[in-house]
């Protein structure tokens, strides 16, 4: 069974450290994917997601454009990451993992999101949707990812450590 991302009801966030006393917190704007759902065999449940990374937003133009830079996602030569599952876990009947493979800049590692169902609901023009949430922590390193600042203080500008948070609703396909 085929449910597709509904992007007007989903988002794709992130949080990571700034000069090691705050976080700053930001999204990705533009997104699409498609899961194909074995509700009753759940690990032959497969993801597909690809993110526009030129759609990051952190509330300030100045660092987005840093962001979609060589120093960071260098958005020009690798316009999009992209997450394919391996695997997928279910843990109980609301909670599972989802083992895949994540590339940004051509770079691909295996991470793994813990999930959470929130349920099924049928909308007023006869669509069902599904609810998800789902995290994973990441070191941006890993990805290639690397730019910094020495601070005067101790400590660097940007953490290593990119907390992810995606609050999904899927949206079952005829």
């Amino acid at each position: 069974m085929s449910w597709k991302i509904d992007p007007a009801h989903s988002e794709i966030n992130f949080t990571v450290r700034h000069m090691m006393i705050s976080n700053v917190r930001g999204r990705f704007e533009k997104f699409d994917g498609l899961v194909e759902g074995d509700e009753k065999n759940i690990a032959n449940s497969t993801v597909d997601v690809q993110i526009e990374v030129g759609s990051i937003n952190t509330k300030e133009a100045q660092r987005d454009a840093h962001l979609r830079s060589a120093d960071f996602f260098n958005a020009e030569a690798f316009p999009y990451m992209t997450f394919k599952s391996s695997r997928v876990e279910a843990l109980d009947a609301s909670h599972g993992r989802i083992y895949g493979d994540l590339t940004i800049r051509d770079v691909t590692k295996e991470v793994v999101l813990d999930v959470e169902y929130s349920g099924m609901a049928k909308s007023p023009w006869g669509t069902e949707s599904a609810g998800f949430t789902a995290t994973t922590t990441i070191n941006r390193k890993d990805w290639g990812l690397v730019w910094n600042v020495a601070l005067e203080t101790g400590g660097v500008l940007v953490g290593e450590e990119v907390k992810i948070n995606i609050e999904v609703e899927l949206i079952k396909q005829a």
